[in-house]
């Protein structure tokens, strides 16, 4: 399956459009997080491709990661509900909305401004090099479920 293009301004236009259909009182359709734990975890996508926040994996967790979890998170199939989560995107704490909201939205727009010629073959925190339709799947496929997990 082939997902939209998030390196366009229409479909970063729309992701816009669904993210602000959130409100801090949205509920999940599945799953534990609440709305503001689900915009954190959705981040944390963003922050593994901009910022120096996590620590980078092991070079035998990252083979492991690239062997098991890599077709799971830039391959064709769309994810299953209720998927165990990897460590680093666990997100428990309460977390603000608003902050959250405007801080993924951001982030849509830094992904826009760069482009897909700034991802192609740029390595990932945990699969190594990827392509920029991958990176393109990677972010959303992910942002595209947690949304339908709220119901935009």
């Amino acid at each position: 399956m082939d997902y939209p293009n998030i390196f366009t301004q229409e479909v970063t236009r729309q992701l816009h459009d669904r993210i602000e259909q959130l409100d801090a009182g949205s509920q999940p359709k599945w799953g534990k997080m609440n709305v503001g734990q689900m915009l954190a975890h959705c981040n944390v996508s963003y922050e593994l491709a901009y910022e120096n926040i996590h620590p980078r994996p092991s070079a035998i967790q990252r083979f492991f990661v690239k062997l098991f979890a890599k077709n799971i998170v830039v391959g064709p199939k769309p994810y299953k509900r209720n998927l165990r989560t990897a460590p680093v995107f666990l997100v428990t704490e309460q977390k603000d909305f608003q902050k959250e909201k405007v801080r993924l939205q951001s982030y849509l727009d830094k992904t826009l401004e760069l482009g897909e010629d700034y991802f192609d073959m740029r390595e990932s925190h945990s699969f190594g090099n990827l392509t920029k339709n991958e990176w393109n799947t990677l972010f959303y496929k992910h942002l595209d479920h947690h949304l339908q997990q709220f119901g935009v």
